[in-house]
């Protein structure tokens, strides 16, 4: 990689309950209507599977694309009138499948837990510039995947549209195999990381 200083710049929306498949009735063993085949994430993300019936005893089974890009299929147990959230974070999706009848109706869409890739390779953080939401939270950034070993964090401001460049040291900070922030957007509204 050369000298020079490159950058990247990280947005993603608010949740949607709705986004990926809308609330509807899901026939035994059928798949989910998605809203976009395949539907594409805005950034890397967990998704989300809203039952209105009993579905603990059913699962899902999700098929799509990780945050490297790689295939990923997870089987994710319903909820009972609730809400579950996937372990994996996706990048998109290609199918949702009810493994079992589901009780009522369903609806797949997007959550807060977001992912984002800063490089594919080794790099070295040089600088940041944050723009903050009304709602104070944490950035974490990570090496190799969305759960490797954490290099830095930091807190943004409760302050909309307000924004902050935080300090990295003058060396900057190593990912020694690829780099990852994970946040909720609802506490950052975008980030630009700028690396070399």
């Amino acid at each position: 990689m050369s000298s020079d200083v490159l950058s990247t710049f990280i947005t993603a929306a608010a949740a949607s309950t709705t986004a990926v498949s809308a609330n509807a009735a899901v026939a035994n063993n059928a798949a989910l209507v998605l809203t976009a085949s395949p539907y594409v994430m805005d950034a890397a993300r967990k998704l989300t599977i809203t039952s209105a019936g009993d579905d603990d005893e059913i699962s899902f089974t999700i098929v799509g694309l990780d945050q490297n890009g790689d295939a990923v299929t997870e089987s994710l147990t319903g909820a009972n009138a609730g809400v579950v959230t996937s372990v994996n974070y996706f990048s998109s999706i290609t199918s949702i499948t009810a493994v079992g009848d589901p009780a009522g109706n369903v609806s797949a869409g997007t959550s807060n837990d977001v992912s984002a890739l800063i490089y594919g390779e080794r790099l070295r953080l040089r600088g940041i510039y944050a723009v903050n939401t009304a709602t104070a939270g944490t950035i974490t950034f990570r090496d190799t995947s969305p759960t490797g070993r954490i290099r830095m964090q930091f807190a943004t401001v409760g302050a909309a549209n307000s924004s902050e460049y935080p300090d990295v040291p003058d060396d900057g900070i190593v990912f020694p195999n690829r780099g990852f922030i994970t946040y909720n957007p609802t506490h950052m509204s975008s980030i630009t990381l700028f690396y070399n």
